[in-house]
């Protein structure tokens, strides 16, 4: 992935994430990749990974499973 410097990180990996979830890569009820997932793909930190996992939920699009992971709630709404 090519960083684009002026945007955050997290702001560009969520992006990304939320593409996939929009077109189906990850469908409803999916299981997201984990923080170390994200960390791997992406060469980010863990600090920065949880961030957008985070995000993810605060956003409606993911919830948690203690112990299990994030999965997909739902397809962003479309206008």
């Amino acid at each position: 992935m090519e960083w684009q410097p002026e945007i955050p990180r997290w702001r560009q990996v969520y992006a990304l994430v939320e593409e996939r979830i929009d077109s189906g890569v990850y469908p409803p009820g999916e299981r997201l990749p984990s923080a170390l997932d994200l960390v791997e793909e992406f060469g980010i930190s863990p600090v920065t990974a949880r961030r957008v996992l985070r995000e993810l939920r605060t956003a409606g699009l993911a919830y948690m499973e203690p112990g299990i992971g994030t999965f997909v709630s739902r397809l962003p709404e479309k206008d």
